[in-house]
Order: C-alpha cells, then structure tokens, then sequence
C-alpha cells in the first residue's frame, strides 16, 4: 500500500482507502454489521488507514460498526463521517450550528470517539456555499475539540471551487472516476495550490466501470441503480455517475477493448490514482474478496500514456457534452 498527503490536515492516508456506505451488504439490502466488521478488519489488515462513513449509511449502523472496529485495533486508523443529509426537509436553512452540533454529537456517541478525525457537510444545496456562516460554526467545534478537520462532500465543481476558498475547509469529496474527469479539467489544479486533500467517491461509477454489466442486467428494487437514474429521489449524479446506462456501456465496451480487459475494475481505480491531486479513492465493497482486489490498485503498474490518451478520447466522445454542463 502507498500512502498520500491529504491536504492540510498533514495525515498521510492509505491511497486506496475504504467507503462504508454499501460495505458489507449487496446494493438494495439492510446493513450486515458482520459483513461489515469483516471487510473493514481485512482492509485494514492490508494497510488501509482511511474510513469514510456518514450519519445516514445504514441508519447510523455504519458509524457504529467502524467506531467498534477502529477501537479494536492498534494501529492508527482515520474516520472520517458525514453529516446534514438527515435533515428532513433538506435544505440550507437546515445547516445551521444548532443542527451541525447536533449531528457530529449523535456521530462522537455512534462511534465511541471524543473525537472526529474529519467531518464533511454532507453534499448540501449549493446556496449553503455562499455563506461563511456554517463554516465559522465548524471552526469554533474544532476548536472546542470536537473535530479534528473539516471539509465538504458535493455533487458539482462549482462547489468544491467556492468551498475551498474558505481557509478552514481541508478536503473536498467529489465524484471523479473515467465518467466524470470534469473535477481533473477544472478543479485540482485550484485544490492543490490550497493544499486541499481531495477524496475520490463513486470511482466505479456504481458497478459500471467494473465491466460487469450488460442491458440484461437486473437490479433490486431498492437499488438507486434500478430506481434514480433519472434523479427520482436524489441528485442523478450519484447513479451512475450521471452517465445515461446505455451509452455508459458503449462506453465501459470501448474501454475494454482498449484496456484488453473484461473485468476493468483495477483499471479504473489506477486512473484515479494516477491523478497526483488525489489523497485517495475511497471506493467500497460488498465482501472480503472486493476489499483485498480494491487494495491491488496502489501497486498495479501505471497506466500508459497511449492508454490514458484512449480512455480520456472515449470520455470526451461519449460523455463530456453530458457531464461537464451539469456536474
């Protein structure tokens, strides 16, 4: 496992690290905490020291599980959570300090901890961005040593430029994977001359950039994959990665042939990390087996220039004129 400087917050973190939100359990289905104390204790074990979880993933479940693990081990493992999304109605009037306080409090008893390594707003409404107010109040909680660091975790480049500007914000979670190079063209160049960590969410594009699906493919009802590609209940950018599924599996069949690869999982995980301005990619998994074959992306070889060359004309062939004008 390489490791990687994730801003200013000076930690050095397992480049490929580890998300919480599906782990342990098949898209659609309940948390499994055993499942999930497996993977987690096995990530580890293989030299991840990067946990992302929120307040929302399983209910809270998630954030009791890591918290229980994280305690049982002696090595020095990061959490970092999310919170804002159990607002209800979720708007920004609702990311206030009352509301943030709240929710880092519920997050500290979920997982046994004084302390938050790193809290992220939780992709809220871009109007929140506009003001200081939400970001003063998580100053003054880190002061009182209620977290560690702070950053944000948002759906469009145009958040992530505004929020960095504020001198507090540490890391940006973003959507970036082969279907969405929009945050490489525009935003890590800014993210890194203010020493921002950036965590790469959804690198797989949900299972489609694992070269596993077809237009047989079926997925559970309560899959966001079978119910939001439209953005029914939530933002369309996190299904997917806003990639309509047909072209997205022209383009996946195009990045096969390129890569000579059926099952191109490794590959899009290495694109990521072959990006410099990122800390790590956090992508997640249902069982043991997709942890320790995550893991095999920081010692895999770099992609070649010619390849990076294809990969980036398929994006821009297919996909470009659809992601760059929303996301």
């Amino acid at each position: 496992m390489k490791y990687r400087r994730l801003g200013k917050t000076g930690l050095k973190v397992s480049e490929v690290s580890l998300g919480t939100w599906q782990v342990g359990g098949k898209w659609g289905e309940p948390f499994n905490e055993k499942n999930a104390e497996a993977i987690i204790n096995e990530s580890i074990d293989l030299g991840v020291n990067f946990i992302d979880t929120a307040d929302v993933y399983g209910d809270g479940r998630s954030e009791k599980t890591v918290g229980r693990v994280v305690k049982s081990r002696s090595e020095n493992i990061f959490v970092a959570t999310k919170a804002g999304r159990r607002l209800n109605p979720h708007n920004a009037e609702g990311y206030n300090e009352k509301n943030i306080r709240g929710f880092i409090e519920d997050s500290l008893r979920n997982m046994g901890l004084e302390q938050i390594d790193l809290i992220q707003l939780h992709c809220p409404p871009t109007s929140v961005y506009s003001s200081s107010e939400i970001f003063d109040s998580l100053e003054k909680i880190k002061v009182e040593g209620k977290i560690k660091h702070f950053g944000v975790s948002v759906e469009k480049v145009i958040e992530a430029e505004v929020a960095i500007k504020y001198p507090g914000v540490s890391t940006v979670q973003i959507i970036f994977n082969m279907f969405r190079q929009k945050p490489s063209d525009i935003f890590f160049d800014f993210a890194q001359k203010n020493n921002v960590g950036i965590l790469a969410r959804v690198p797989l594009a949900s299972g489609l950039l694992t070269g596993k699906f077809s237009n047989g493919s079926i997925f559970h009802n309560e899959d966001h994959r079978n119910f939001n590609r439209e953005g029914q209940v939530f933002d369309k950018g996190e299904t997917f990665s806003g990639v309509p599924y047909e072209i997205g599996l022209k383009a996946v069949q195009e990045l096969k042939e390129v890569l000579n690869q059926e099952n191109i999982t490794l590959f899009a995980l290495k694109w990521v990390l072959m990006q410099e301005a990122v800390s790590c990619v956090i992508p997640g998994a249902s069982n043991i087996s997709q942890a320790q074959n995550n893991i095999l992306a920081s010692e895999m070889d770099a992609i070649s220039e010619k390849e990076m060359e294809k990969i980036k004309a398929i994006y821009d062939n297919y996909l470009k004129g659809i992601i760059h004008p929303q996301w």
